[in-house]
């Protein structure tokens, strides 16, 4: 390992996931949300990953993400969905970046960069169903179609989207599930009846919770995320045969025996019970390891799961390997897919009381992503 720490990432698993997804869609388009770097694993890898997987398209939270794709030369359609006032929706349209509209502000701003630019902007419009965070509220639905229709009528805009998000789909039976879906329902007939929707038009509400449980709600494409990289949105109902593409791993740095008594780490909150061997790992919370893992996660090293001992550090943990054999440079491994007897993200998550999403997201700038194929397809 030429550095001291290592996110390796699992092409082929991508791969294998993106294609189960999409059988699990049915005849629906898939796109593949690969914002926040590709959950961490690494935006342009994993997005080629994700097309050669079965995706046809791929999703960003911000402009700058899908920049960063066409300037790595992807070709895919990309839609950009999370708009701020001034965004380089310029640059968005002359790279064949389609955007999302919420309301008449972001509508207007994508406006006029098409007129700017004299290209025609490819809008996709979101509903809020129920979730209270992006979309328009019904109530303003029809305000926004209408506006949309107008710049649609002089060829500004293209309308080739309708769309709304789940709150609940990873919470099988929340009532709000149906809600939704009736207000989505209904957001499709008021857009229907004003001309705004059509064969032509994209309609799409499934993230990964809802493409592996709804069928009903995955209409015309699916926009799994965390599913493409092997972590399950419904840990309770199980996998779903997703294979997880991350392995955390470090070397071991400076390893020494310590007495009986001995304070390890900030405030002293775990002090050795007996002499023993101590290993320091050079992971800590500005790479993404939460302060909160003290005392809670574990690490397989030694060929033995380690609980992390005293408090997590900026740079390094440390953990106690009491009389077992280890080295500076040993590997130790976080977490991965669990085949060597590793935890995996899903348990570092439950023993954090978190989400996988946090975990693997977090992980920082300075764990370089090495890239693998080891799956068997």
């Amino acid at each position: 390992m030429a550095t001291p720490a290592q996110a390796r990432v699992d092409l082929a698993a991508i791969r294998h996931n993106v294609a189960l997804l999409k059988e699990r869609a049915g005849g629906a388009e898939l796109m593949g949300a690969v914002k926040a770097d590709a959950y961490g694993h690494g935006l342009v890898p994993a997005s080629e990953a994700v097309l050669e997987g079965g995706a046809s398209r791929l999703g960003t939270a911000f402009v700058r993400e899908a920049l960063e794709l066409r300037a790595a030369g992807v070709t895919a359609p990309i839609l950009a969905w999370l708009l701020t006032p001034g965004e380089p929706l310029d640059e968005a349209l002359a790279e064949d970046v389609e955007l999302s509209a919420s309301d008449e502000g972001r509508l207007g701003e994508i406006e006029a960069a098409a007129r700017r630019t004299g290209r025609t902007a490819k809008l996709h419009l979101e509903a809020d169903t129920g979730m209270s965070r992006g979309g328009s509220p019904l109530a303003a639905w029809p305000g926004l179609l209408d506006g949309a229709l107008k710049l649609r009528a002089e060829g500004v805009v293209e309308i080739v989207g309708l769309w709304s998000h789940f709150a609940c789909a990873d919470i099988p039976g929340h009532p709000s599930i149906e809600q939704q879906q009736e207000a989505y329902r209904t957001a499709l007939k008021l857009a229907e009846r004003a001309g705004a929707a059509g064969s032509h038009v994209i309609r799409h509400l499934s993230n990964s919770a809802a493409t592996v449980t709804l069928p009903e709600a995955r209409y015309d494409l699916v926009r799994p995320g965390i599913a493409m990289y092997g972590l399950s949105p419904i840990p309770e109902l199980g996998d779903f045969g997703l294979r997880p593409a991350m392995t955390l791993v470090a070397q071991a740095g400076l390893v020494k025996r310590v007495p009986e008594g001995s304070g390890v780490s900030y405030a002293h909150l775990y002090v050795t019970d007996r002499e023993t061997t101590l290993g320091l790992v050079p992971l800590g919370y500005a790479d993404g390891i939460l302060r909160h893992a003290t005392g809670r996660a574990e690490v397989l090293a030694g060929g033995r799961r380690r609980l992390i001992a005293g408090r997590v550090c900026m740079d390094q943990f440390m953990i106690d390997m009491g009389d077992d054999a280890l080295s500076a440079g040993d590997e130790v491994v976080l977490f991965g897919p669990g085949d060597g007897g590793e935890p995996t993200a899903q348990e570092w998550a439950d023993n954090l009381g978190t989400i996988t999403h946090e975990i693997v997201t977090r992980i920082g700038s300075r764990v370089p992503r090495v890239y693998e194929h080891r799956r068997s397809e």
